[in-house]
């Protein structure tokens, strides 16, 4: 039996996250469907991480087993016959029966991207945090120094967060400027806590106001209330861009992928 894993590609706006939930369309909902169409039967499909509603991906990894065996090509041109225009498969790849895209994973990249521009912007409204104010990126760059790290994040996680613990490894936080109006908040680490990327952002974005002080994200990193930080930002912002992998699971370690919680 074919262990089958894709990469998905896909816009968040229309639907209630990537798990299938009662209150609306999921996008796990649309693929199995679409799987179901191509294979003649139904699959259990599994994945990296929980992305919310409103959040994007272009390398979000899902797997599942299969009966039937086509060639990887099948998987991803003729799975797209099937799929709405805002989801795609942009890679197949047959894995081992016991990879697991979740415990096998050694970290993520996500991207929040932030709108500065005076106005409002139709063509950002449903991929950035349009903030109206002008944001000051070298503080921004201060302020994301201090979030580098293992840490214990609970300053950083979300009310409802199901993780065992928030010690999480943060490997890179890149602030980069683009044309004056719109800047981009890369956050690459192990495993994240539920909306952690976004308070994150939310926190970094007080900073860029001007509102406080860089060396104030350190305080907040310390104190592990959630109640010190900022707001959270906009789920239409991120984008899950990359799940990394190697040849085996990750040593489970606290903090580790293997015991993430990893929601955003």
């Amino acid at each position: 039996m074919p262990r089958l894993k894709l990469t998905l590609e896909y816009d968040g706006t229309q639907y209630v996250g990537w798990q299938v939930q009662p209150n609306g369309v999921s996008i796990q909902t649309r693929l199995v469907q679409a799987l179901e169409q191509l294979l003649g039967e139904r699959v259990d499909v599994e994945s990296a991480g929980r992305t919310d509603a409103g959040v994007h991906a272009t390398g979000q990894v899902v797997c599942f087993d299969t009966q039937r065996v086509l060639p990887l090509k099948a998987y991803w041109m003729g799975l797209n016959r099937f799929l709405p225009e805002d989801i795609a498969v942009v890679r197949a790849e047959e894995v081992p029966p016991e990879f697991d895209p979740r415990r096998w994973s050694h970290g993520k990249r996500y991207r929040y991207r932030v709108s500065n521009k005076p106005s409002r912007s139709p063509l950002r409204r449903f991929t950035h945090w349009e903030v109206f104010a002008p944001l000051d990126v070298d503080a921004l760059r201060r302020g994301a120094a201090h979030l580098l790290g293992r840490h214990d994040y609970s300053s950083f996680r979300a009310s409802d967060c199901q993780a065992a613990h928030a010690v999480r490894e943060v490997r890179r936080v890149d602030v980069q400027g683009i044309s004056g109006d719109e800047l981009s908040v890369t956050v690459e680490g192990t495993a994240f806590l539920k909306h952690m990327v976004r308070n994150l952002v939310g926190t970094l974005v007080e900073v860029g106001k001007g509102r406080r002080p860089d060396t104030w994200v350190a305080e907040v990193l310390a104190a592990r209330d959630r109640k010190r930080a900022g707001p959270t930002a906009p789920a239409h912002g991120l984008v899950l861009e990359e799940v990394f992998y190697g040849d085996g699971p990750p040593p489970r370690t606290p903090g580790g992928t293997a015991d993430g919680e990893d929601a955003e």
